[in-house]
């Protein structure tokens, strides 16, 4: 399956201008599109020479795709778990596209299965930017795309954490953003599964405002210390993207 210049979109599909060393992405509105927290998970995350990296929850695949592109000097292979059918289908497509298929590999099923999907493989790196909400009751549409890529329905922060640990290498790094509310609780669930949270940072909208986001940095068996990175504001008072936001999206 080969996608140029004649492809034909499908229904709800749109291509996105990555901004990141000229990478594209198809997006499905019908399916949870990515946000600013894919790019932002992408810069704080670190990678080294030969490292291989699995992608939890990696939707239509834009985490690798733009850690790959922030990183392109660096050989590095990436893994993408991802659990519903069209947003598997999607991040093969995105690497088909930004020729990457020596690079990323995609792979379909629950993190909760990973034993069986990848065996013993010990990874270097995991990221994952999970199902935000816990708070099912009430969902109209508990089956429907977007309410699986922000609801804990198919997997729990616990799968995730538990999973990660079981799949990464001693002194491996996990990287993840989340909501602040729940820190306590991912600190608590890194502790039990030996991930020792070493940097944090928080993510304001504005300079005035609550933090919104998290990213968070841990290491499997690492020691018990943890640096607090300085805040990272989104906006400017004038609603403009600050500098380093800018620097993120490699429009400065």
């Amino acid at each position: 399956m080969m996608i140029d210049k004649n492809y034909e979109m499908g229904e709800n599909e749109r291509l996105d201008d990555l901004q990141c060393n000229g990478y594209k992405l198809l997006q499905n509105t019908a399916c949870f599109c990515f946000g600013m927290d894919a790019v932002l998970l992408s810069s704080f995350t670190h990678v080294e020479e030969n490292n291989i990296l699995l992608d939890m929850c990696t939707g239509n695949g834009v985490i690798p795709i733009l850690i790959k592109g922030k990183n392109p000097k660096k050989k590095v292979h990436y893994t993408g778990i991802e659990i519903q059918e069209t947003s598997y289908i999607l991040a093969n497509k995105n690497v088909l596209l930004n020729r990457l298929s020596q690079d990323i590999h995609m792979i379909k099923g629950n993190v909760n299965n990973l034993k069986e999907l990848i065996g013993n493989t010990l990874y270097d790196v995991i990221t994952c930017n999970p199902p935000y909400m816990n708070e099912n009751h009430g969902l109209v549409n508990p089956e429907s795309a977007k309410a699986i890529a922000r609801h804990e329905i198919l997997c729990t922060l616990e799968d995730i954490i538990r999973e990660a640990s079981k799949h990464l290498k001693v002194k491996g790094h996990m990287y993840m953003i989340h909501r602040p509310r729940r820190l306590v609780e991912l600190f608590l669930l890194m502790e039990q599964y030996h991930l020792e949270p070493k940097v944090i940072r928080m993510v304001h909208p504005y300079a005035d405002k609550d933090a919104n986001m998290v990213l968070i940095e841990a290491v499997k068996c690492g020691n018990r210390q943890l640096q607090t990175l300085p805040p990272l504001i989104v906006y400017n008072r004038d609603g403009s993207y600050t500098d380093e936001l800018l620097q993120m999206y490699n429009e400065k």
